[in-house]
């Protein structure tokens, strides 16, 4: 079987922890090499997880490694540099989310992608759980209708995550890049994708870096100034060309219950993803349908997996670059709306 071959940039908890337990179960691709700024950190993973090669440097990697693409598992802020360097030595790419820092670096990675005729790949894993993939199977068939209205929410009482997280120069931003975007995607993919015109929202940094005891955190890499200047929670509107709505809110830490849940509806039904139930009228009567799908997929690999299939079959992926963008314009009119105090139009 062709097998696709992998550079890993980026050996932190995000590769190590997801991207190359997934890399042992596809057989379509295989990890050639790795690299980290820390040297010792690429050594380790590449050790651990049998990789032939590894590089201190993207630069190094690219002009070295046998790959075809590279998967970009850094600090948000190194996400554009890679990925442009990636583009320019024609590899192709898969990127963690957020696509970027700012709509400013997405457009200019967007331009390096196109030029080189690369295939690209966003990573959001949710676009690959089974309760999303049949839900976008109905709303394609058309048994949802319009999809005019979706709620979405990922909310932490105490959740925010140290190191590089909090700070805006690395991450650009706080949950509504980190977690909301799961969300907000989630709640857009169910929606069609419609085009995103104006966005209303506000950001709060309230609670903060907390001292509460008792609750766990996602242990980020330290950075250099390794400072908390991002918010801890936000709320807000997209309103979408087709007339579509969408209400969202994420928090890292907030004076509330733990929530996370995403809804949408349409004139033919409407759904909750989870648990997956659709709302809809059967026979003139009211039906409210609980659907099982797989207990547990593993939808890390099954993102990788469906990456390296589209390159090497020449097919587009389920995330390309286009839509990477229109995100990237979502978050940053979140962002813009909430410091100027006004609706961003896009």
């Amino acid at each position: 079987m062709e097998k696709l071959k992998i550079g890993v940039v980026g050996a932190g908890n995000i590769s190590v922890n997801g991207h190359l337990p997934a890399y042992r179960q596809i057989n379509n691709c295989e990890v050639k090499a790795i690299c980290d700024i820390d040297l010792a950190r690429a050594k380790s993973a590449a050790e651990r997880f049998g990789i032939p090669a590894y590089y201190q440097s993207v630069e190094e990697m690219l002009d070295s490694a046998d790959i075809d693409a590279v998967d970009v598992c850094t600090w948000n802020n190194a996400h554009a540099p890679v990925a442009i360097a990636a583009a320019k030595a024609k590899k192709h790419i898969i990127c963690e989310k957020p696509l970027a820092m700012d709509l400013s670096d997405a457009l200019a990675m967007q331009k390096a992608i196109e030029s080189a005729g690369v295939n690209f790949m966003l990573a959001v894993p949710s676009r690959f759980g089974y309760e999303n993939m049949y839900l976008r199977d109905l709303l394609d068939k058309g048994e949802l209708g319009e999809v005019y209205y979706a709620k979405t929410s990922n909310i932490r009482r105490r959740g925010t995550p140290t190191g590089w997280f909090t700070d805006k120069k690395t991450s650009g931003g706080g949950p509504i890049i980190d977690i909301g975007v799961h969300r907000i995607d989630a709640a857009w993919y169910l929606m069609g994708n419609p085009k995103p015109v104006r966005v209303s929202a506000n950001v709060f940094n309230k609670i903060g870096d907390y001292q509460t005891q008792g609750v766990g955190r996602w242990q980020g890499t330290p950075c250099p100034d390794n400072r908390f200047d991002c918010e801890d929670s936000g709320a807000g509107v997209i309103h979408f060309e087709n007339g579509a709505v969408m209400l969202f809110e994420a928090s890292w830490a907030i004076n509330g219950a733990d929530w996370s849940e995403t809804r949408i509806f349409g004139t033919k039904a409407g759904a909750l993803v989870e648990p997956l139930t659709i709302f809809g009228e059967r026979a003139g009567y009211l039906s409210t349908d609980k659907v099982t799908v797989f207990s547990s997929n593993d939808k890390m690999k099954l993102e990788i997996e469906h990456f390296a299939d589209c390159v090497l079959n020449g097919k587009p992926t389920k995330y390309p670059i286009s839509q990477a963008v229109d995100m990237q314009r979502m978050l940053q009119a979140i962002y813009d709306s909430a410091a100027q105090g006004k609706e961003i139009i896009l």
